[in-house]
């Protein structure tokens, strides 16, 4: 049997509703991407340094305040996005150029923040001992809150991090760049109603990881 064809504009979407109901949606619209950008891309994967370097130029703006928002540190985040270019350019040869270079970086930034977030929180609790605790002695600042928040922070980007790629690209796209449906489908090649779609399933997965997970903290804290 064939492998199905990437959807092409003008190819409708077939959409399941979950009750074993088929319905057509409008038709897919593939991103459009500069021939510019095709250009840096192809001549990025022959070996051009030069090239991959225009890349980094054009997205590390945008990289840099994902990774800011993830990691809520700037050094942080300046690591994250160091990690993510990396690991780009030892994974090009990967990228199939089916979506912008930019939102293939945002991906990656999601994963590296995940993976720099658990890190840390590894690094912290091995440098705590079992009867310390951190402590911000700041006039009005709550200690409990802001480890608590910071948890919480913890948990939902490594939970971002777990969903599958096609459902993490939509809600970064929406949740954290705050883009319009209609960007994000023509982003991703896929319809409006399609990214609606992944939107919902990817918040859900996350409330059912992070929010379970607080729940449990607080039992145990009662």
């Amino acid at each position: 049997m064939g492998q199905a064809a990437h959807p092409s504009q003008g190819d409708s979407l077939t959409v399941s509703d979950g009750s074993g109901n088929h319905r057509v949606e409008a038709p897919v619209k593939k991103p459009v991407i500069p021939v510019e950008e095709l250009e840096l891309v192809a001549a990025a994967k022959a070996g051009d340094r030069r090239a991959f370097e225009e890349l980094v130029r054009s997205t590390q703006a945008g990289v840099y305040t994902l990774a800011c928002r993830l990691t809520a540190d700037p050094d942080d985040a300046r690591d994250v996005a160091q990690d993510a270019y990396l690991r780009a350019y030892r994974s090009l040869q990967r990228f199939r150029g089916e979506a912008r270079f930019s939102t293939w970086m945002y991906r990656i930034t999601a994963n590296c923040a995940a993976s720099h977030l658990a890190r840390r929180s590894k690094s912290r609790h091995e440098e705590l001992g079992e009867d310390e605790a951190m402590v911000d002695d700041r006039p009005g600042v709550d200690p409990e809150s802001m480890a608590e928040a910071a948890s919480l922070r913890d948990r939902m980007v490594v939970a971002l991090a777990d969903l599958p790629p096609s459902l993490r690209a939509v809600v970064v796209l929406r949740d954290v760049y705050d883009l319009p449906h209609s960007t994000i489908a023509s982003e991703l090649g896929i319809s409006e109603a399609a990214a609606k779609v992944r939107l919902h399933r990817a918040r859900r997965k996350l409330r059912e990881t992070v929010l379970p997970m607080a729940g449990e903290e607080n039992a145990h804290a009662v």
